[in-house]
């Protein structure tokens, strides 16, 4: 159980830095949109590339996880990914960090107790 929770973590990990790296991404194309120049821009941005790399190569992991725990179990786990994202985007974007972010972080780390411990 523990190689699929440190799977799981690594998973969530990777999609989190994925995410991190599409935002800077976008954070240097400016506003999306469907036109020709904005989509070229967007997914010429190394930042976006590997932001979608970083989201795959999670995904393999998740698929790792989802084959030896129930998705019952594994799926809340993923709450998790909510709370580094908070934390990340704070340390690594310079995003605000609230006292609702925070509490709302904390309610979903014990949702996910709540969950494993079921």
């Amino acid at each position: 159980m523990l190689r699929v929770l440190l799977t799981l973590l690594l998973a969530i990990c990777l999609t989190v830095a994925g995410e991190l790296l599409l935002k800077a991404g976008m954070n240097e194309v400016g506003e999306f949109n469907f036109q020709w120049a904005v989509l070229w821009n967007t997914f010429t941005n190394w930042r976006v590339l590997s932001g979608f790399a970083l989201i795959f190569a999670g995904s393999i992991f998740w698929l790792v996880v989802i084959s030896r725990i129930e998705l019952s179990v594994a799926y809340p786990m993923l709450g998790l990914s909510y709370v580094i994202t908070v934390l990340a985007s704070w340390l690594l974007l310079q995003e605000r960090l609230s006292w609702q972010k925070l509490v709302g972080s904390l309610v979903i780390c014990l949702g996910v107790v709540l969950v494993t411990q079921g």
